[in-house]
């Protein structure tokens, strides 16, 4: 692997000696592929998480700071697999999954979150990670400030198919103008990308220290806009997926002098070899993933609550000791989101209804995600149709009679026709269905 230079020196020094070179070692393996499971919204209808009876196969290793994650031998063909356009399941690396261990052990020390948003959230993995773990009445708000990733982002977001979720294409500032606010806001900055060099090395060539100071003042002016849509007592979670202090320590420092912030200790177990700041100096509690010593790609990430000035709230941390912090109001105006012209808004071209349902062989399947008609049996009824695999909605159509005429977004449907000998279904490998 062709690292630069510049990137080589600065990272020697800023990891040392043995853990650079474990790194480098990474190289030298597979980039481990990961699943994590959709246990909301009744997509996957299997309840996994926590359930200790139930054996995973030898060749799908759990994640362990995720309940639903699951490391794969290999990578198979998630293209022919329907219950991976059904939204069963999300492909993302595994450090990332740590977004849910984040919000699990803030809900100990938080009173409560009736709006989140994920600022930068395209392609949407972070999203449907906090929207299985948000309580159920939380609204969540996805938003991608570039229109062709807003696409992707709800695309995604529509197909993990849970309830409470608003999909924006909205810059930071849009936020901040028109005045919304939130209790939490995942900040997942556009960054260098060193942590991604493995796993995608066309980041490789788009490295440089000129872009590492692009992004680091990018990084702030995002914080800036963001943190005045925190509510008092808010959570911003900060998190990059590169490995320079500029873009993730010096950062989180700049927020705590700049603004009233306090970073929160996130429990943690030593087996999982998170690695904490590496700024001489700087000690507070930051979360670093380093391929070759944990397994998964780059991540860094820090959690920080916005100062609190009025009512008290009670905090249990995670020794079940309690002390005295103060709540945040909730104020939220939630036709601001769905109504200020300042704000867009996206929904799917997608027929809504609660419609008859038939479910399709593995072939049939494929062909409606190609975009084909169907033919749906006679006593099907006319009209709107919700198609499904193994009983999980893929999408509409509508029947005619003599065809369905397919419905599926054009940009979601499967682009080859190149179509594999066997069905390819990755859940059944893990838990029967």
């Amino acid at each position: 692997m062709n690292l630069p230079e510049d990137f080589i020196r600065e990272t020697r020094q800023l990891m040392g000696e043995e853990r650079f070179n474990r790194y480098l070692g990474a190289f030298e393996e597979e980039a481990p592929v990961s699943i994590r499971l959709n246990v909301t919204g009744g997509r996957f209808f299997c309840d996994i998480a926590g359930d200790v009876t139930k054996e995973p196969s030898p060749c799908y290793m759990p994640v362990p700071w995720c309940n639903e994650g699951f490391y794969l031998e290999g990578r198979p063909q998630f293209t022919f697999d329907p219950l991976f356009h059904a939204g069963c399941y999300y492909v993302q690396e595994a450090a990332s999954m740590f977004m849910c261990h984040i919000l699990r052990s803030l809900f100990t020390i938080h009173y409560s979150l009736s709006t989140v948003l994920d600022l930068c959230a395209a392609p949407g993995g972070k999203s449907t990670a906090m929207r299985s773990v948000l309580p159920e009445e939380c609204v969540l708000v996805s938003n991608e400030p570039v229109p062709t990733r807003a696409q992707i982002l709800l695309e995604n977001i529509t197909k993990w198919g849970a309830p409470n979720c608003i999909v924006t294409n909205n810059y930071p500032r849009d936020f901040r103008k028109a005045k919304a606010k939130f209790d939490l806001i995942l900040c997942d900055v556009p960054c260098s990308g060193e942590g991604m060099f493995r796993k995608d090395p066309a980041t490789i060539s788009e490295w440089s220290l000129q872009n590492v100071e692009k992004c680091w003042r990018l990084q702030r002016e995002i914080v800036s806009d963001a943190w005045e849509c925190l509510n008092p007592g808010g959570i911003m979670i900060y998190s990059t997926c590169t490995f320079n202090t500029k873009e993730n320590e010096e950062n989180v420092r700049w927020i705590m002098d700049t603004y009233d912030a306090e970073p929160i200790a996130i429990p943690t177990d030593p087996s999982w070899n998170i690695t904490g700041s590496l700024l001489p100096g700087f000690d507070a509690p930051v979360y670093r993933f380093i391929p070759g010593i944990t397994k998964g790609e780059g991540l860094f990430v820090c959690a920080l609550r916005k100062g609190i000035k009025n009512e008290e709230l009670r905090i249990k941390d995670y020794d079940d000791q309690t002390s005295t912090k103060t709540a945040p109001k909730s104020n939220h105006n939630y036709s601001l989101l769905n109504n200020n012209p300042s704000l867009k808004r996206l929904t799917p071209d997608l027929p809504q209804g609660d419609f008859p349902r038939v479910d399709l062989s593995y072939s049939e399947a494929l062909k409606y995600l190609r975009g084909e008609a169907l033919v749906l049996p006679a006593d099907t009824p006319r009209g709107f149709v919700t198609v499904t695999y193994k009983g999980i909605a893929l999408g509409p159509v509508k029947n005619i009679g003599n065809r369905a005429n397919n419905l599926y977004p054009k940009p979601w449907r499967i682009k080859t026709t190149h179509l594999p000998s066997e069905p390819v279904e990755i859940l059944s490998k893990i838990y029967s269905l």
